[in-house]
């Protein structure tokens, strides 16, 4: 089996039913179905290739869907790459992935042209044919579900994209049970906010074909105007988003919703980031009646492996809880000497399951470091994956995001975590959202806030939380935090703000 059994099955359902759809255009089932046979089958003709990437430039439109699902029924994989990145990033993909082709849905530049040496093909060319019953058929009797399916490529320390692969396997055993788990199915309208080369939009695409319920794909400058954003949601009569939490927090952080509510919405999870409570509440002020989910997973899991659905009352100074894995996956959090952590210490969260991605395309030296024998397991092989994140269990039972590995810092003596000064300058009155930097060279802790207080007036309050030596050292209060593309917090942007100071 493979996702292509996903489309099928709705387009025979469903096969008038509209799937996926933009501002200015939309495709049914049974069209979505045909467009990809098409494709199918003239990349088959033109490169007679099995599991080679094929690159994408997409766009947030219902044409980059239509290839997706061309590629994987030609039995490659896909690779999606954002025409709005700088053209040295995209070039640096490239030559790391090495795709036999590169499908432009007519948005390729002249500067993106001129040093292209691979085949660029038109994706008005690939629709152009018709679709070959008996070369799809002979293909899809090939297929198997360890396939590959997609590449979404992920920043390197080195400074190297690397491709983390996932297989039709890994998909088709998360998203049934994440359907499931949060009770989605046909009447579901997902409103798209992740970037089709972010893995969130993953589980919008997956559990839209899954379920046959559709998909509303948001336009990029709703999320920069929030009325824009809350029209969108009415109009369009979304019932459901998984969006970063960034996201949520550009709504809640300018009260959008003070003038209209959006009726339909009833299922709001999120991911990517620790969700700031007081973000978190504004939300549910508006919505008691909706499930909030806090999920959590980096992308070489598939998406995500805990979940936490908001069953109680939170203080602005608490954190949420990460949850429970979900079915048919295994969460572990290994101390540094790989033994499960006991109650009050922090550990690394690893991973075990059919979850767990292929590896990284071209790079095995990343994929050994990375993909690991089960430390607690000496009697058969099996692969855990090393996230990088550190949790702490707390004497509730619970675990509760810590850190990134090497967001830890050693300051005045003391080891800190700024995820947890930040959770307090986020609960901060008049702060609307805030993080955190650490200058090792100067051996300060640089904080960045949105809001009305002034660097005094945050500074009382967080005496009343924080201990002397966790308190900032320089303040910068900025009109909004930098967001990269894929919705988080750019911490690279703020590193420049703190280049050319201007202090609060």
């Amino acid at each position: 089996m493979t996702v292509i059994d996903y489309l099928e099955h709705s387009a025979k359902t469903f096969p008038n039913k509209v799937a996926f759809s933009d501002p200015s255009n939309s495709v049914t089932y049974a069209t979505l179905l045909r467009n990809a046979e098409t494709i199918a089958t003239a990349l088959i003709d033109r490169f007679h290739t099995v599991n080679e990437p094929i690159a994408v430039l997409i766009d947030r439109n219902v044409e980059s869907i239509n290839v997706f699902m061309g590629i994987a029924m030609s039995r490659n994989f896909y690779v999606p790459i954002d025409v709005s990145q700088p053209c040295q990033r995209v070039q640096t993909i490239l030559e790391q992935m090495q795709p036999v082709a590169i499908i432009s849905i007519n948005n390729l530049s002249d500067e993106l042209r001129s040093w292209i040496s691979i085949p660029v093909v038109e994706y008005s060319d690939l629709l152009a044919g018709t679709a070959d019953a008996t070369l799809l058929a002979q293909v899809r009797n090939s297929c198997m579900d360890t396939d590959p399916l997609y590449a979404i490529c992920t920043s390197g320390s080195t400074g190297v994209p690397k491709g983390v692969l996932i297989s039709h396997r890994s998909v088709m055993d998360f998203i049934p049970v994440f359907c499931q788990t949060f009770g989605f199915d046909s009447s579901e309208i997902f409103g798209n906010q992740a970037p089709f080369d972010f893995d969130v939009s993953v589980k919008d695409i997956y559990s839209t074909l899954y379920c046959g319920a559709s998909m509303f794909i948001i336009p990029r400058v709703c999320f920069s105007m929030p009325k824009l954003l809350v029209d969108a949601l009415e109009t369009n009569q979304i019932t459901t988003i998984i969006w970063a939490v960034s996201a949520l927090c550009i709504v809640a952080g300018v009260n959008a919703f003070k003038k209209k509510v959006p009726q339909h919405l009833h299922k709001i999870l999120f991911s990517g980031e620790v969700m700031p409570i007081k973000m978190l509440n504004i939300w549910r002020h508006y919505y008691p009646e909706a499930l909030f989910v806090n999920l959590y997973g980096p992308t070489e899991i598939t998406c995500n492996c805990l979940y936490y659905i908001i069953d109680r009352e939170f203080e602005n100074t608490d954190k949420l809880p990460l949850g429970i894995p979900f079915k048919n996956e295994s969460v572990l959090v290994l101390n540094e000497k790989n033994e499960p952590v006991q109650q009050g210490e922090i550990g690394e969260i690893c991973v075990l399951g059919t979850c767990l991605a292929l590896g990284y395309y071209r790079n095995p030296e990343k994929t050994a470091a990375a993909f690991v024998q089960n430390p607690l397991n000496d009697r058969y092989p099996e692969l855990m994956y090393r996230t990088g994140d550190m949790a702490q269990l707390a004497e509730s039972g619970e675990y509760y995001f810590a850190a990134r590995k090497d967001f830890q810092i050693k300051h005045m003596g003391h080891r800190i975590e700024l995820e947890e000064i930040e959770t307090y300058l986020n609960a901060v009155d008049g702060v609307a959202r805030a993080s955190c930097l650490f200058d090792h060279d100067k051996n300060k802790i640089v904080a960045y806030y949105v809001g009305t207080p002034s660097k005094q007036e945050v500074i009382e309050q967080l005496k009343l939380t924080l201990p002397k030596y966790m308190i900032p050292n320089i303040f910068f209060q900025v009109e909004s935090l930098p967001i990269n593309k894929n919705g988080k917090i750019d911490r690279q942007a703020l590193k420049s703000i703190y280049l050319q100071p201007k202090e609060a």
